[in-house]
């Protein structure tokens, strides 16, 4: 059912801005802050001469980009690939992906992330790059996988019966009939998940990386533009997150998914 906005709605967004406005105005005069905007734009891209010139914030998404986009297809393979383990009628795949699962989903991201660089990494020679890329992949790819598999189980018995009897195996099946149906339903908690990633990323500054949130902590300690530097980068990762979403919308339109 399309939602409607109406002149009160806008209204009530307006007013919770203002207020969120004023309390921060408040707060930083009792902090006697100085605020320093015009000190930013020279930390995410300038123009000499006409010429582009990035800052150290717009280098800084750059290698988040690389990290979320090589984890997400990572994340979206080790995903259906456990989904695929858990549904089979292997014992060892089933158990695998289960203690895969437990595992990744009941210990903290960072310690993951803290186990593969220093433990894993001086053994198997991964940078810290890999290692950051690897501990994504593998903590989004275990909720990825329940996302998958509650998608494929939703499809109706009859699917693949119908499938069956039409002379089709098993992966015919899966690729031909059944995903092609989740993956309208998954559409939408998938794409939260990617989301989730983009600012789970954040994390791979604690193994100094220098991403978006390495390159502000930077910025930070030399010019103490604590507040502004904060602001902007979480501006930076709306402008990420927020067409991904809207994006989804449309998606949802266009495959008419109902929620």
């Amino acid at each position: 059912m399309k939602k409607k906005y109406n002149s009160a709605d806008i209204g009530k967004f307006i007013f919770v801005i203002g207020i969120i406005v004023y309390f921060m105005n408040r707060s930083s005069g009792n902090m006697g802050y100085n605020w320093q905007w015009y000190r930013i734009p020279q930390y995410i891209f300038t123009f000499d001469s006409g010429r582009f010139i990035p800052g150290l914030l717009f280098k800084g998404l750059g290698v988040t980009l690389q990290i979320t986009g090589i984890s997400l297809i990572l994340a979206f393979i080790f995903g259906l690939t456990t989904a695929f383990l858990r549904l089979s009628d292997s014992l060892i795949g089933r158990i695998t992906s289960r203690l895969y699962l437990e595992i990744i989903r009941n210990t903290p991201l960072l310690v993951q992330l803290f186990f593969i660089y220093f433990v894993l990494g001086p053994i198997l020679d991964l940078s810290r790059f890999t290692s950051a890329v690897l501990a994504l992949s593998l903590f989004e790819g275990a909720y990825a996988s329940e996302i998958f598999r509650a998608g494929i189980v939703s499809i109706h018995q009859g699917q693949w019966e119908a499938s069956y009897s039409l002379g089709l195996n098993t992966f015919q099946t899966y690729f031909h009939v059944i995903l092609p149906q989740a993956i309208r339903r998954i559409l939408p908690p998938l794409t939260s998940q990617a989301i989730s990633l983009i600012k789970d990323s954040a994390l791979v500054s604690t193994i100094a990386i220098y991403d978006l949130t390495m390159q502000g902590q930077a910025i930070i300690s030399e010019t103490f533009l604590t507040f502004e530097l904060w602001f902007t980068i979480a501006g930076i990762y709306l402008l990420i997150t927020i067409p991904l979403s809207l994006s989804v919308n449309l998606m949802e339109k266009y495959f008419r998914v109902d929620i």
